[in-house]
């Protein structure tokens, strides 16, 4: 049995890791961290886990966290990079939901969050968690950067374009909506229930620090600098990601269904809809599954490709369960197998 320890177990994406490896069969969660819950069982924290959960939070200690096989950090960013040098020394893999991987240009890193890296040797070595893109890398890594929510929703819905060089990389736009649980657990006057319901907003249209990971990734892909307007928005739903995106192809005539279909032929968590779908965020909500669709604008020269996600899942703990299965060599779908949620 493979030993788990999740750091920051109090936030949504904390509860989704428990509520997912409660019916993983190779993994047992035997450290669970929060200074501020410590002493308390995690069932009475999140009533949904009773009779599925056991375990009981503590305060963060590395030497506890060191007997782990792996560890989840679902913490805000600065955390992991401060803990995993410790326990990567320690021989822990880790798997972090938080942002202090993904950017492997630090001082991009510094202007979006505003505090120094300080483990840069851990930020060369450490793997882009997106197993469609970089399955073996995941594997056999250390130390796995669990891509954020809509970077997920957006690359999925690029990736292949870029791969083969269909799409003029100028002018990409991707107009997202997010559910309300993307904003964290934490109290804010913007994700209270009278100020997020019935409305509907942009937020952050100047700059969102997903930007700069969405840009790095699309770079890979296309082995070059990609232009793209990223605008992200919040809908009044506990659940779920939107993302609707506009390019331009090189050859209008393209069959770009078909290269879809062959491009994620056996991708476990990727369905593509038939020609002419419209996939809902309902469809997927408590799943690890990703919908897309394409479409074509009147004038024949806009491709439009429609990705939804569980902001929480595919979106975040989901997706670091799957990178965990490969890290250990567990069926890829171990424990994400379970069918989306409806109504």
């Amino acid at each position: 049995m493979t030993k788990v320890g999740i750091v920051g177990g109090t936030g949504y994406t904390g509860a989704e890791l428990l509520r997912l490896l409660a019916h993983h069969q190779g993994a047992q969660v035997k450290v669970l961290t929060s200074r501020q819950e410590s002493g308390r069982r995690a069932d009475h924290l999140f009533p949904q886990l009773r009779g599925h959960v056991d375990a009981v939070f503590e305060s963060p200690d590395i030497e506890r966290l060191a007997q782990c096989d792996a560890v989840f950090f679902a913490t805000p960013h600065g955390t992991c990079m401060q803990m995993a040098p410790q326990l990567i020394d320690r021989g822990v893999r880790i798997v972090d939901l938080s942002a202090d991987f993904r950017l492997k240009d630090r001082d991009v890193f510094q202007r979006w969050y505003k505090q120094p890296h300080t483990a840069f040797d851990l930020l060369q070595e450490s793997v882009y968690g997106l197993p469609e893109w970089e399955r073996f890398s995941v594997a056999n890594a250390r130390l796995v950067a669990s891509p954020g929510c809509y970077p997920t929703a957006v690359q999925l819905a690029l990736m292949p374009l870029l791969e083969m060089d269909l799409i003029q990389l100028d002018g990409i736009i991707a107009d997202a909506k997010s559910g309300v649980s993307g904003a964290g657990r934490e109290a804010r006057v913007g994700s209270l229930y009278c100020e997020a319901t019935d409305s509907f907003k942009a937020y952050s249209v100047s700059g969102h620090r997903h930007q700069p990971e969405i840009e790095q990734q699309l770079a890979l892909y296309a082995e070059k600098p990609v232009g793209l307007t990223f605008v992200p928005h919040l809908v009044p739903m506990s659940r779920g990601i939107h993302a609707t995106v506009y390019v331009r192809p090189k050859d209008p005539d393209y069959d770009f269904q078909k290269l879809f279909e062959q491009r994620y032929k056996g991708e476990p968590f990727i369905d593509i809809l038939p020609a002419g779908e419209h996939p809902e965020t309902r469809s997927v909500r408590g799943s690890n599954v990703c919908r897309i669709a394409l479409h074509r604008a009147p004038d024949r020269k806009t491709l439009i490709v429609l990705s939804v996600i569980d902001n929480l899942v595919k979106g975040a703990s989901g997706q670091a369960l799957q990178c965990f299965n490969l890290m250990f060599d567990f069926p890829e779908t171990q424990g994400l197998e379970a069918p989306p949620l409806a109504p």
